[in-house]
């Protein structure tokens, strides 16, 4: 019996999936576990191996398109086994295919019908309210013309007739600019941003660090990092592993900061998971530095170095960036002084670190000068009160200021 290759959900908010890359032709024979596609999501690409031993035929997902999770995207028969024509493309197939995911098998998201027999999942329903999209007017690409979330996407970026037309573009001149359509990894951001400010209770704590001995302490340790076989560096120390680990040891010192906000009960968390923000091409990740709190200064290094690699490739895997008790924003990097940060859910909080910037500070009288950096933590007050927070911060300022503290 033939067997169907399902779409996997790689991602607890995956919808569609665009195939990047076939490892295989049709007609060529793989093996179980075999590399046979790769998947493109919101997040990064994967390889997605082969649920079985079996000849592929019958490629209904080609590269550069998507699907919805749990659609066939192609079928695997036995030598010599009969081919029928793939279920959706014709009205009745000999043998019902047997339905494997290419992947450990995960829960196909529930179909809503409207009446007049109009089709879509509830995702796409709701990207059509958000973006004023007339889902009559949609054209569905799912089984049995079932309208998914990319399809409401791609007719956002088209001229079609929209619920109301409040658009700021008509508020200026045609041919005055370019649209540039919103890709999948935008639209998530935005949504989840939004999501976040309109129903998380922010409020904002802002300390000076003083940053003298980190940079004497971090010149030291680079100049003493261990080599590699060519004599190399295995790691060089940034002031942001700094900043994740006394992140990390803080949040240990103040367990009460170390939470997750449910509505069944706030999650008290034992390590410390540290999410950090990484700048992308049309947007940005969170990977996360799992057991910081457990980590020299040199794993943190070459496990956020792995980690920003992989997320610039967009080839970070589920695992990296899921999860997380808190995230650090570090835009010093940039030159910006001080600024403030969207919480990230499920985190309860999340620390913008501004630039090292020069000035002069009062010591025994006498100004003097020194490197200062800015941070301010922005807490979900559901689940961190004020003292908490203020709490939180003073153990990472110490932790900042005396970072021998931190190779105990």
């Amino acid at each position: 019996m033939a067997v169907e290759v399902i779409l996997p959900r790689v991602d607890m908010d995956m919808a569609t999936g665009k195939i990047s890359k076939w490892h295989v032709k049709d007609g060529e024979a793989v093996k179980k576990g075999a590399a046979l596609f790769e998947i493109e999501t919101d997040k990064a690409a994967m390889e997605i191996e082969a649920p079985a031993d079996g000849i592929v035929r019958n490629i209904i997902v080609g590269e550069g398109q998507s699907a919805a999770v749990g659609s066939a995207v192609a079928y695997l028969y036995a030598e010599g086994e009969a081919v029928s024509a793939p279920q959706h493309k014709a009205a009745a197939v000999e043998q019902k295919p047997e339905r494997i995911a290419a992947a450990p098998p995960t829960p196909v998201p529930q179909i809503a019908s409207a009446s007049g027999g109009l089709r879509a999942t509830p995702l796409a329903r709701r990207l059509a309210r958000q973006a004023g999209v007339t889902l009559t007017a949609v054209s569905g690409s799912g089984p049995h013309g079932r309208i998914v979330a990319e399809d409401v996407r791609k007719a956002g970026e088209k001229p079609v007739p929209r619920a109301a037309d409040d658009s700021p573009a008509k508020l200026y001149a045609p041919g005055s600019f370019d649209v540039q359509p919103i890709d999948g990894m935008r639209r998530t951001i935005a949504q989840r941003l939004t999501q976040s400010k309109q129903t998380i209770p922010h409020f904002y704590l802002t300390v000076t660090c003083t940053l003298d001995s980190l940079l004497a302490v971090r010149e030291r340790l680079n100049a003493s990092a261990p080599l590699d076989p060519e004599k190399k560096p295995l790691w060089r120390l940034s002031v942001n592993d700094f900043i994740i680990k006394a992140m990390a040891l803080a949040l240990q010192k103040v367990p009460a900061a170390n939470v997750t906000w449910t509505e069944d009960g706030i999650l008290r968390h034992h390590a410390s998971d540290i999410g950090v923000a990484v700048a992308v091409e049309g947007g940005l990740f969170t990977p996360v530095v799992r057991g910081a709190d457990t980590k020299t200064l040199g794993q943190i290094s070459q496990e956020m170095k792995a980690l920003a690699a992989n997320a610039r490739a967009k080839k970070l895997q589920p695992a990296d960036y899921q999860g997380g008790t808190a995230a650090i924003s570090n835009l010093g990097m940039f030159g910006i002084e001080e600024f403030t940060a969207i919480i990230n859910p499920p985190h309860a909080t999340i620390l913008a670190v501004g630039a090292g910037i020069e000035g002069f500070v009062p010591v025994n009288g006498q100004p003097a000068l020194r490197t200062l950096m800015k941070c301010t933590l922005s807490c979900d007050h559901r689940a961190v009160d004020g003292a908490v927070g203020a709490e939180l911060l003073q153990a990472f300022r110490r932790l900042i200021e005396d970072p021998v503290l931190m190779l105990a």
